[in-house]
């Protein structure tokens, strides 16, 4: 089965907006899914590493181009 990915454009949003955002998208996905936040909140890859350590979603990696983080995490589950 193909791995679903979910684009969230968070960009111009300043925390907890991403986070917030990103924790409803991942309501509606199955477990296993990609999610890939674009934000420019400097604050968002220390508050996505948390949000995941908390939830127990996957932190799978962040890019950086120009002011856009493209951060990926997988939704918890199997």
């Amino acid at each position: 089965m193909k791995t679903e990915l979910k684009i969230l454009d968070a960009t111009g949003l300043r925390c907890p907006l991403p986070v917030l955002r990103a924790r409803k998208v991942l309501q509606d996905l199955r477990p296993g899914s990609l999610l890939e936040i674009h934000s420019t909140d400097k604050a968002a890859p220390a508050d996505f590493r948390a949000f995941c350590r908390e939830t127990g979603h996957s932190f799978i990696d962040i890019e950086q181009a120009g002011e856009i983080y493209r951060i990926r995490l997988r939704k918890r589950g199997s």
